[in-house]
């Protein structure tokens, strides 16, 4: 008898498969002795919609409201229905004995898999391979250690609560709002907490008062120094007055070493990287998006499997992983890393308890180099970032902490304290790995000692204005929805540890789709890095309910769902629970007397209804859409292009229809489509006309694919 292995992705198959000897190709998966692969596409099976349940559901009704099928059906995702049954007909084949679980070792892996096992109605002996990479070692030691799939049976029901919670509670809600305002309006779970934050921020921003401050700074024999305020020991005041007394009293003396103080510190490297520490630091250094710095990482672990699984939120690794450093090391052994990796290959790893935990790791420990070797030729230029990224943290952990002496001056003038930090560095330890990227800078204080009085030569006042909070960029909304107690409108410590405890609201895996869904719903909008909130956006938070907009709603189901994982609360009773807040959830929305308005309305009417349409703004540009949740036509009025302005070298906005087509910038440049042709060539560029209408077709056919906010409900909802 053979054993079926179900990988998630073909990438992943094809590994498996090669390790495995399974080298002949059929139609679907791949076949040796002793396995057959084959492999889902991600999803191959989802929720069944609506429609599925009673063809009336198709229109979207109030009086269909709420819709509390049970028991839920599956379904075949569209675009999947080939592979599926290439699937099917291996697993029912007659000689496959025992099949082997090898989707993402996580709840969403287990649902991808037990989810086309129950589509098929397959009842054969489940084992399970749980491994962090796809390199051929990795592969081979996971099947070493297969693991009863029964082990795993708490997981999938947990995982399917959740998926059928979120489906009751999304797709009711959604419905209400968008028929009850006749317009495309989605909430859930953690996109709506989500928008809610984005409000709350911009609320701190909008009602912060700035107050000025005020200080003094000495300069004394080559040393700045600066003020203490005696009232609070703060570097500032608020009371300008009482500094410019303080300064002008200062004048009248010279300056006294009262003490000076040295210090031995060490700093030691910032922990491993997990996703959401990645996309945050990818987005400020490079202004990756969330859902670009994932996609990246996905072809560095599947295609050229040089980094670890990337959707993980630990920072740490366990006791068995610190044995294969040195063969990580001599991977990473190239290019820039190999003068850093060297040192490091002669003298033993110690598992150190600031990276090495095995307690602190869950489904999958941190984002590390593989043992395969990295070809650096083969990479592009974004994943030479994101692998860069990850290679100096994971050798940074590696070397000794960064030691230095601080030394500490501090003198009196009249009366009146200040003082001068520098520091002398003993070991550059693990910050030889940052070199090149550290810009910090720390004065040198000369040799002195106490009872020096020191010559004066100016002393003068500083001031400046406190500044509100700054709004989200997509890494800093990522880090609040990782840790989002701040936002939680309860005072209950127990939903705020479990909150804290379970990783925030999302997952590491769903948290870009999240924020990319409330773009392409309209319901946040880009200013640079920064991140609005849209009219629609606004509104939407008056009208969905209350309790829906806060992460406690995520504690609360994350708290039960754990225990079901764990084996102490059964599914039904859990789904009990939620049909009933459904229900309540759907009946608030019937019942408000809030009004919806469009404040983005044009004066140009929709080709296809005649209404008037809506100007939206996409992250790839503007677009008009009609106001008709029915009709749904869309046209695109302008596209960012990765073609440079000439003048201030910020991208080109591609607007206007056919040969009218124009370049434009905000700088004010402006240059038709033909001059823009004429240009590169005299610039020896290879684009021609041809490659500039691929460009632009490839440009459109991208904002074509921007669903709303409706079809997005309805075909893929992320909650």
């Amino acid at each position: 008898m053979k054993k079926l292995v179900l990988a998630e992705k073909p990438s992943v198959a094809r590994d498996i498969a090669r390790v495995l000897g399974a080298n002949i190709k059929r139609n679907g998966y791949m076949e040796g002795d002793k396995y057959i692969v084959t492999w889902a596409l991600g999803h191959l099976v989802t929720l069944a919609e609506p429609e599925d349940y009673n063809k009336s559901y198709k229109s979207w009704n109030m009086e269909d409201l709420p819709m509390l099928p049970s028991p839920m059906k599956l379904q075949v995702i569209k675009g999947s229905g080939k592979q599926f049954q290439s699937v099917k007909e291996a697993l029912n084949r007659k000689d496959v004995g025992e099949i082997v679980i090898a989707t993402d070792a996580g709840r969403e892996g287990e649902l991808v898999a037990r989810w086309i096992l129950e589509k098929v109605g397959s009842r054969k002996p489940i084992k399970r391979l749980w491994i962090s990479s796809v390199t051929d070692k990795a592969i081979k030691d996971g099947f070493a250690r297969l693991r009863n799939g029964k082990d795993y049976e708490n997981l999938y029901a947990s995982a399917q609560a959740r998926a059928e919670a979120d489906w009751y509670v999304g797709i009711n809600a959604t419905r209400a709002l968008t028929v009850k305002y006749n317009t495309p309006l989605s909430c859930g779970r953690v996109q709506t907490p989500t928008l809610q934050m984005i409000a709350t921020r911009e609320e701190e921003i909008r009602s912060f008062v700035p107050k000025d401050y005020f200080g003094i700074k000495v300069e004394a024999d080559g040393i700045t120094l600066t003020w203490r305020n005696p009232a609070n020991n703060d570097i500032k005041t608020f009371d300008r007055p009482s500094r410019d007394k303080a300064m002008e009293t200062m004048k009248k003396g010279p300056l006294k070493v009262t003490s000076l103080q040295k210090k031995n510190k060490k700093q030691y490297a910032p922990a491993l990287y997990d996703l959401t520490e990645l996309q945050r630091d990818a987005n400020s250094r490079f202004g990756f998006s969330a859902k670009e710095t994932l996609s990246i990482m996905q072809g560095l672990y599947e295609n050229h499997k040089v980094l670890t699984y990337p959707r993980t939120d630990s920072r740490y690794i366990t006791r068995d992983i610190v044995e294969t450093i040195p063969d990580r090391i001599k991977a990473i052994s190239t290019g820039s890393y190999r003068d850093l990796a060297r040192p490091l290959l002669k003298n033993t790893i110690k598992a150190d308890k600031s990276f090495v935990d095995d307690k602190k790791v869950s489904d999958h420990h941190a984002i590390i180099p593989t043992e395969q070797p990295v070809e650096l030729s083969l990479l592009n230029d974004r994943e030479k970032k994101i692998l860069d990224l990850v290679v100096k943290r994971f050798l940074s952990v590696l070397y000794p902490p960064y030691q230095y002496e601080e030394i500490t001056l501090t003198g009196d003038i009249e009366g009146h304290e200040v003082f001068a930090k520098g520091r002398r560095v003993l070991d550059m330890g693990f910050r030889k790995v940052f070199a090149a990227d550290d810009d910090e800078e720390t004065q040198e204080l000369p040799d002195r000692k106490v009872g020096d009085v020191l010559p004066v030569k100016r002393i003068y006042g500083t001031e400046g204005k406190t500044t509100p909070p700054g709004r989200f960029t997509e890494g800093t909304l990522l880090s609040a929805m990782e840790n989002p107690v701040k936002y939680m409108s309860t005072s209950n410590q127990e939903l705020k540890g479990i909150i804290s405890d379970t990783g925030g609201i999302g997952t590491v895996a769903t948290r870009a789709d999240i924020i990319e869904k409330l773009f392409s719903s309209y319901l946040i909008e880009h200013r640079g890095k920064e991140i609005l909130l849209t009219g629609k956006g606004k509104q939407l938070l008056q009208l969905v309910p209350q309790d829906m907009k806060s992460p406690d709603l995520t504690a609360r189901w994350e708290r039960r769902l754990s225990e079901i994982a764990e084996g102490k609360l059964s599914k039904d009773s859990f789904m009990g629970d939620i049909i009933q807040y459904a229900k309540k959830v759907t009946k608030e929305i019937k019942d408000s007397q809030e009004t919806f308005r469009h404040d983005n309305l044009t004066r140009t009417k929709c080709p296809q209804c005649g209404k008037f349409m809506l100007e939206v703004k996409t992250k790839r540009g503007k677009m008009y859409l009609c106001q008709d949740r029915e009709c749904g036509h869309k046209k695109t009025i302008s596209t960012v292009t990765n073609a440079r302005c000439p003048q201030c070298k910020k991208k080109l906005e591609l607007r206007g229809e056919g040969d009218d087509r124009i370049f434009a910038c905000s700088c004010g440049y402006r240059e038709k489509l033909s001059q823009f042709e004429e240009r590169k060539k005299k610039e020896k560029d290879k684009l021609g006309k041809r490659e500039v209408a691929q460009y632009i077709k490839k440009q459109e056919k991208k904002d074509d694919n921007i669903n709303n906010s409706l079809a997005d409900a309805l075909s893929k909802l992320k909650l």
